[in-house]
């Protein structure tokens, strides 16, 4: 499978595309896009490369991933799926995105949740759920073991981790999260954050400050 980044919103978000190649089957993953240049590009993207979306995925439900969910539900009839234990925070996002500047399009909810291990088909790939809360109190990664990538929202970042102050957030519950679900996989393995530049497993357990090595 292949993935496609773009940084959406004032957080500067990155939401992702992973798609099989061959079957054209397509993810969208965090969907932060905001403004109709946003969103234009990634209709744009999938239209030039005749991606079939097909899952509407979300790591977690703090509002800069969330902005694009309605936008891609009127587009393409997904609804989000994500983890139950994140539907609490989907449900708080209208009252605090006038706060935060956002006229936020209501987002719709799950028709089915997400476990918090199992497997997701996409084409002829699949992706693996690992479940890392700490940042939120039900955080997904997203990890295709046969290509050896991780879309990993807001646990991991290069050379730190998601913040834990916010509303069911828990700093040792997501170093706990990382050592256990994220750190046993091979050092090559490529991590996509919620934002900033991707990274590796192997460079994290070794630079990332956060942890003694």
């Amino acid at each position: 499978m292949q993935l496609k980044a773009f940084e959406n919103n004032p957080y500067q978000e990155n939401t992702y595309l992973v798609f099989d190649a061959q079957t054209k089957d397509c993810a969208i993953i965090d969907p932060g896009m905001y403004t109709a240049a946003e969103q234009n590009a990634v209709v744009n993207f999938i239209k030039q490369n005749g991606l079939k979306p097909m899952l509407l995925l979300n790591t977690h439900c703090h509002i800069d991933h969330v902005l694009g969910n309605k936008f891609i539900f009127d587009q393409y009839g997904l609804k989000p799926m994500f983890n139950k234990g994140e539907l609490p925070l989907l449900q708080a996002v209208p009252a605090y995105a006038p706060q935060q500047g956002f006229n936020y399009e209501l987002s719709p909810e799950p028709e089915e949740f997400l476990p918090e291990n199992g497997t997701i088909k996409l084409g002829n790939g699949e992706l693996t759920l690992l479940f890392t809360p700490g940042h939120s109190p039900a955080h997904l990664c997203f990890y295709s073991k046969a290509d050896g990538f991780i879309i990993g929202g807001d646990a991991l970042f290069k050379g730190s981790i998601g913040r834990t102050d916010l509303p069911g957030g828990n700093h040792q519950t997501l170093l706990a999260s990382i050592e256990n679900q994220l750190f046993i996989l091979p050092e090559e393995v490529e991590v996509y954050p919620g934002h900033g530049p991707h990274t590796t497993i192997g460079f994290e357990k070794s630079h990332n400050p956060f942890f003694n090595r």
